[in-house]
């Protein structure tokens, strides 16, 4: 018992299990995914099979789905990466679990027409594409008019923390280098309440 304490002292919120314990936290997962997308939320909630994922201590690539509870029914994915080798694999990943969650609402009988909007997010503890950008955000466009969108309402986001461009505020800079640095010296130096909300959640179990 004594070890498995020490080993989640030392954990980051890059960690499968902590980054799930965290974002188990309807709120705080709320709040996040606010930040990331930049709109208001009114509410999220988790889907009851995956409330099992808080028991999970050494489960390696948990899939988190936080659907959003509002008048649309907009259905996240969420999940982080740490794994460079993964680098190559992330945008067919990204295709796949796009395609889980339509086959998710279809098979709940649903018409195809009825498809809700949908998000997978990706946050990376390496840059995906090489181009330093904090945020890579994806949707499906044409070549020939890139100004026109195909309105199937999906998108993928990669979140890199290792960017160093300003395309992101200054907040989701700090919390994007929290991921890898979630320590008591850290949150009691950031400016973001985010932050300091996060790891008073995280304190208990640390």
């Amino acid at each position: 018992m004594s070890n498995t304490v020490k080993s989640i002292k030392q954990l980051n919120l890059e960690d499968d299990f902590l980054f799930a314990k965290v974002m188990s936290d309807t709120e705080i997962c709320r709040k996040v995914l606010e930040k990331i997308l930049g709109v208001s939320i009114r509410e999220v909630s988790i889907p009851a099979t995956q409330k099992t994922i808080n028991m999970l201590y050494d489960g390696k690539g948990i899939r988190l789905d936080v659907y959003l509870n509002d008048d649309e029914g907009t259905v996240y994915n969420v999940e982080m990466e740490r794994g460079r080798h993964k680098k190559a694999i992330l945008p067919k990943r990204s295709r796949y679990y796009q395609g889980n969650i339509d086959l998710d609402i279809i098979s709940a009988g649903e018409d195809y027409r009825e498809l809700k909007k949908s998000f997978v997010i990706f946050i990376c503890t390496f840059d995906p594409f090489g181009e330093q950008r904090h945020m890579y955000t994806f949707e499906n466009r044409c070549i020939e008019i890139p100004s026109l969108k195909l309105g199937d309402e999906t998108t993928k986001i990669f979140l890199n923390t290792k960017g160093n461009m300003q395309g992101v505020d200054s907040e989701m800079q700090e919390f994007l280098s929290y991921v890898e640095n979630t320590t008591d010296d850290f949150a009691a130096q950031a400016k973001s309440p985010l932050i300091k909300e996060i790891h008073n959640i995280m304190y208990p179990i640390r």
